[in-house]
Parts: structure tokens; sequence; C-alpha cells
């Protein structure tokens, strides 16, 4: 029997809000419901923070309710929880210490791959330094942090859900000795995600504690574009050993580029070091080498900031090709030029010690 939309949503009517006095649906927290074709369902129960207890036990009785139907497959529920709205309270009072970064278990160290900007291929650069980093003999874990527009499961050859044996722990895939996890997992390609700020800040910690990473070298974080929330809760809740800041030449980029930086600066996270991408293309027919978008920007800021240039990567269509293919040049043409360019990060940054 096929399990459809309708019926997984009229199974949901009969779970009570305890808040609001009606169903979770008609409440509205519950979001973002996936219904697969093989029966699994996934959905957001955004909660507020201040009852977050009564609404673990509406959860049980959601996934008590969906598993008693007929057809219906595994059930996966992701809780986040908001900030209720309260008067300010005017007495003096001792503020409590916040919680400082933590330490995901298992993993020696954490490497944001950043940029200001989008689409300077930052996730390109993510996903050939996770292959390059393995193949230098290291255990690598990337974690697709750019929840609005993943596409690692494409680059790494991903594909499937992962499992979750207890409802709690997340099992993530592997692929050409990376394991990996992203937002792109668990939605059908194609999807938006229509998420707030706290929805996405609670999806980042449950990617990153309660995914079963096991023994990592190194954990590369591909962020998203910008100076918001996901780069924010990154910092504060983990353990970052550094950034490493992606550009390409031109100026328009690195001034958003310097913004990323900032940023770092503001959270104590150090930058290791910046990549010019798309730095300069040869073209395949003749050999004339071409600036398309400027060249030598990202090495003059990195030498104004004292950090190092740690690559100029080509622009080149074998790069995009084979990461539409889901095996990154790193992998699928080691000895190519472009793939050095990629191993000579991997290589700086492991003799900074930080993977």
């Amino acid at each position: 029997m096929t399990i459809t939309r309708d019926a997984v949503l009229a199974t949901l009517k009969t779970i009570q809000d305890p808040a609001a006095g009606t169903d979770i649906v008609s409440s509205g927290v519950m979001r973002a419901l996936n219904v697969e074709a093989n029966g699994d369902v996934r959905f957001v129960m955004e909660v507020p923070g201040s009852q977050a207890a009564a609404y673990a036990e509406v959860k049980l009785k959601a996934e008590a309710a969906l598993g008693a139907m007929n057809g219906i497959g595994k059930v996966m529920i992701v809780a986040t929880a908001h900030s209720d709205k309260a008067p300010p309270d005017l007495k003096p009072s001792k503020p409590a210490a916040p919680a400082g970064p933590q330490r995901i278990p298992g993993v020696d160290h954490i490497i944001a791959i950043a940029s200001g900007k989008g689409g300077v291929g930052k996730s390109t650069v993510s996903a050939n330094l996770a292959c390059a980093l393995a193949q230098q003999g290291r255990r690598v874990g990337l974690l697709d942090a750019d929840v609005y527009g993943p596409s690692q499961p494409r680059m790494l050859g991903v594909s499937g859900r992962p499992a979750s044996p207890d409802g709690k722990t997340i099992l993530p895939m592997r692929n050409h000795g990376v394991t990996m996890m992203s937002i792109g997992l668990m939605t059908n390609e194609g999807q938006a995600v229509v998420w707030r700020g706290p929805m996405l800040m609670g999806a980042l910690q449950q990617m990153m504690m309660q995914v079963q990473w096991g023994a990592l070298d190194v954990l590369l974080v591909d962020l998203p574009p910008g100076t918001g929330d996901v780069q924010m809760t990154l910092a504060q809740k983990a353990h970052v050993d550094g950034a490493v800041i992606v550009s390409t030449p031109q100026d328009v980029a690195l001034l958003d580029a310097r913004k990323g930086i900032d940023m770092f600066n503001q959270l104590k996270v150090p930058i290791l070091g910046m990549v010019e991408n798309m730095s300069t293309h040869i073209c395949s027919n003749c050999g004339h080498e071409e600036h398309v978008f400027g060249h030598g920007g990202v090495k003059a800021e990195a030498e104004k900031l004292g950090v190092p240039l740690l690559a100029e990567i080509p622009l080149d269509l074998q790069i995009r090709l084979a990461a539409d293919g889901g095996a990154p040049i790193a992998v699928s043409q080691p000895q190519s030029p472009q793939a050095q360019a990629f191993a000579r990060v991997a290589q700086a940054l492991i003799a900074q010690g930080v993977a």
C-alpha cells in the first residue's frame, strides 16, 4: 500500500499541540513535510524553547501514530526550538556564562570553507579538498552546511537517505574516502528548503552533534555564502580550528571576501589561508592563457592580511565536468595539474597541523 501525503496529514491532525489547543498541523508547529514513495516520512517541528520538554512527548506521539499506519516506512522528525517573547527583566542580575564552543566527539579538527560571495566555487573547492586530504591518508568528513543550496551529494556522487537506527543518531554517507552529511540527502532534488533562522541553527547543530562521524582527523564544513546565522552558529557551538577563504580575483568578489574575513576575526576563528579560484583560463584549442576575472587580487589580499595563498585554481572545464559527474577531479584525474592544485592546499593544511 502506497502512503499518501494527505493520509499522513490526517494522522498528524490527531496529535494535539499543547500550547495552541489545536493539532500540530493547524498550529504550524509541523513544517516541511516530506513523504517519500517508499513510505518514509520526514518533517520539522518548530517548538517554543521554554516548552521543549512538553513537545518531546508530542514528538513521541507523532512517531507512534505514524508508525501504526499501513505502508509507512521510516519516520524522522527534526525538532528545533525558538525563543519565546518575554518582557524585559529590569532587575539587576549576574548574567549566566555562555556555553563555549564544543568539540565534536571523535573529530580532531574542524575547518570552515567560506566565501563572502556566492558563485565563487566554494563547494567545488570543498569537495576536491576533502578528496585530496583523503588521498593524503587523512580521515576526512565533509559537512554540507549550505542549507539553501546543498550541492555536495551531487559532487561526491552520493545518493540515498541517511539511516537513523534509533531515531536520534544519524548515519552519514561515504564515497571517495570522504564521510559526508548534507541536508540535500533529506530532501527531494529540486525541493526548496524554506526555513527561518532558528530552524537553520537547529538543523546545523543536529548535523554536527547527532551524526555518527566516527574518528576523523578533520571535518570540513562547506558554509553558505555571506555572514549569517549558519556561520555564527558554527563558530559559537563548535571548536573551529580555522577558516579557508575562497574568492575569485575580481574586486567585487574580494569586497565580500573581506567581510567574511572580518566576521571570522570577530568570532575569533583564525584564517588559515586563501584560495584564488577561477584564477586563469587556458584555451584547450590554442593554449592561449586568459585571466577572465583578473589575476593576483587574492594573492595581494593574502599578503595584506599576512596569511598564505594556498593555491590558484584555474577556470577549467574538466573541474566542472568531474564535479557534475560525482567524481571530483582530485579523484578522477589525480595527476592532472588541476588536481595537483587541490593537493597543494591539502598539503599546506597538513603542514599547519590542522588536518
